[in-house]
């Protein structure tokens, strides 16, 4: 297949390029026009109202409550290439998605029809740019596709950023919206195709922080399991990243496309086969194929659910997210946690304080006083048990002894033991420190 044949498979449907693709929404569009109608009683010899118009985008934008159950919301869809196209060309090592916004407040039907075609090969990954006449596409997008094989899908730029995160918004149960001021929407599609009902100005203004806020509490159990979010503080390193829709957006298509990559293909007639460019060579690194067939990604809360879990796997591969979680565990430090309660808490205060050890050792120079040990010590008697002090060596036992039977200046057990200054026995305090950590350090 050729980057001729590309366009070719584009052109040769003529207009019903754009009519075919336009049809899987006005159809759904009509047959609800259709039930407006009837119910509204409006003819055919008068405009529709203004508020005719909203209540229809409101209809095709927000689901009524009693339709959200459990096992159809939420849901994504996606839409097959063959619909449009008679073959797809599939790189062997897809680059990784990227998306590009683009302002599009006066697009033309012809813009719309131009991006939709593009996402529909997110297949093609970054040799989708080889099946378009880059001079007919919307300038915008000629300039992104001018710079080489990049794999780009394209999205409206707007005020609610809602293309932008739609598909983590679709990800949240009914209950979660709820507790977070976030509306009921109709099933989502990826990727975008178009914007019919102007969703953006029927959403709350402050919309991308309720998602951030709905989005951390769905997806902190499988970072920080036993420990709410509430425990921590609002500048903890987790915690931010919880509410980082931009972070999450790679990890959720990684996953999206692993569900599509699944899908049986539509049979177009054609082998796996090398890609002949328009100059008799071979594209590197590709075949072509017939495209996937689409479908639900995910259907329902469970399968929802499960594609969390798969996000937060995938984010490991697109974000290091592993990495970063050990990273930040490994380096906490006390203003990490609010004044709640959490074992992650404890576990911290634990480490930092010593709460686990027996004994706590330290010494202490004193002066023509009995020896003792620090204030912290809980058991003074094993300090000098047989069972400890058969772990030093000689030199160690000695200054055990000696501390013991009231000889604690360094320079003094120095002298007795025949140092020329105190520094070895200051390291072999340390030895010893350590040697009585590891012996009654035992829970």
């Amino acid at each position: 297949m050729t980057s001729g044949d590309c366009r070719g498979a584009r052109n040769g449907s003529g207009g019903g390029c754009r009519d075919v693709g336009m049809t899987q929404i006005d159809e759904r569009t009509s047959q609800r026009t259709e039930r407006r109608t009837g119910e509204d009683e409006v003819s055919e010899d008068r405009e529709p109202t203004a508020a005719e118009v909203l209540a229809w985008r409101r209809d095709d934008v927000f689901i009524p409550e009693a339709e959200a159950t459990t096992e159809e919301f939420p849901s994504l869809r996606n839409i097959s290439a063959g619909f449009i196209f008679g073959g797809v060309v599939r790189p062997l090592e897809p680059a990784p998605p990227e998306y590009a916004t683009l302002s599009m407040p006066h697009a033309s039907d012809g813009d719309f029809v131009a991006l939709a075609q593009w996402n529909m090969l997110w297949e093609a990954a970054q040799f989708r740019r080889r099946f378009f006449d880059l001079d007919a596409l919307p300038k915008p997008m000629a300039k992104i596709a001018d710079l080489g094989d990049v794999n780009v899908t394209f999205v409206p730029r707007t005020r609610a950023r809602y293309f932008e995160y739609a598909s983590l918004f679709h990800l949240l149960p009914k209950r979660v919206l709820g507790m977070f001021g976030l509306p009921l929407l109709r099933g989502g599609q990826w990727p975008f195709m178009a914007d019919w009902a102007g969703i953006d100005d029927l959403l709350p203004t402050d919309f991308e922080a309720r998602l951030a806020r709905a989005w951390a509490w769905t997806v902190w159990p499988h970072l920080m399991s036993g420990s709410k979010m509430k425990a921590f503080s609002a500048d903890d390193p987790i915690r931010l990243l919880a509410h980082n829709l931009d972070f999450w957006v790679p990890a959720v298509t990684a996953t999206i496309q692993e569900r599509l990559r699944d899908f049986p293909e539509v049979d177009k007639g054609r082998t796996p086969s090398p890609v002949l460019l328009e100059d008799g060579s071979v594209l590197a690194g590709a075949i072509a194929s017939n495209p996937r067939m689409g479908g639900p990604v995910w259907f329902g809360e469970d399968d929802a659910h499960d594609a969390v879990v798969e996000t937060v796997e995938a984010a490991d591969r697109t974000g290091q997210l592993r990495g970063i979680l050990d990273a930040v565990r490994s380096h906490r430090i006390e203003d990490d946690f609010s004044s709640h309660w959490s074992y992650a808490r404890e576990d911290f205060e634990r480490k930092l304080h010593g709460k686990r050890r027996k004994v706590t050792v330290k010494f202490v120079e004193l002066t023509d006083t009995i020896p003792v040990q620090g204030p912290e010590s809980e058991v003074l008697g094993n300090l000098v048990t047989n069972d400890f002090l058969a772990l030093l060596d000689a030199r160690n036992r000695q200054i055990v002894v000696l501390l013991n039977s009231g000889v604690t200046r360094k320079t003094e057990i120095a002298e007795v033991l025949g140092y020329a200054n105190h520094s070895a026995v200051s390291k072999r305090l340390a030895q010893i420190r350590r040697a009585a950590e590891a012996h009654f350090d035992k829970d």
